[in-house]
């Protein structure tokens, strides 16, 4: 009987293409597959934000959206960065100025919230977002996302017109 040499030959070839091919190949798309995943979160979250904000009362610092913001975020890896208030959040309303039609900053001499003081505009943005998740696992530095923004056009402020009535 003749033994062959040759035995372990394939399990070598398998354990360096594991290791230098395939491992960092399935490492990469579950990265990217995850970022992805907290992209779209990030931004479907702004838009969520934007559309409280057009249905609720507003005010100059947007405090009642970014508390809002900061309660309902969804769960994801990265979540305290949002509820801790390392990403922040941005809220300005803007008004349509009639003779050009340009946008500019809110301002309202009445009380905050009233049906006589709204809004025509409203953008939330988010920023200093830092992907972290993975990548502080593997011990490298997070991965700076852009700023998420969303504008819409308020649609009620959360006034009712004809009772004057609004909601918080």
């Amino acid at each position: 009987m003749q033994r062959n040499s040759k035995s372990g030959q394939a399990t070598i070839e398998f354990v360096i293409a594991f290791g230098s091919i395939l491992l960092p190949v399935s490492m990469m798309i579950v990265f990217t597959a995850q970022l992805l995943w907290i992209w779209h979160s990030v931004v479907d979250f702004t838009r969520e934000g934007a559309r409280y904000a057009t249905t609720h009362c507003w005010q100059g610092d947007g405090g009642n959206v970014v508390t809002w913001m900061r309660q309902n975020f969804p769960l994801t890896a990265d979540r305290d960065q949002f509820t801790n208030g390392t990403a922040q959040i941005e809220v300005t309303y803007y008004a349509r100025d009639p003779d050009t039609g340009n946008l500019a900053e809110f301002s309202c001499d009445s009380s905050e919230c009233s049906a006589a003081c709204v809004p025509d505009t409203v953008r939330v943005r988010v920023i200093n977002y830092e992907y972290r998740s993975f990548m502080s696992y593997l011990g490298l530095p997070p991965v700076p996302m852009p700023d998420f923004q969303t504008q819409m056009p308020i649609e009620s402020a959360g006034c009712n017109a004809d009772s004057g009535e609004c909601l918080p």
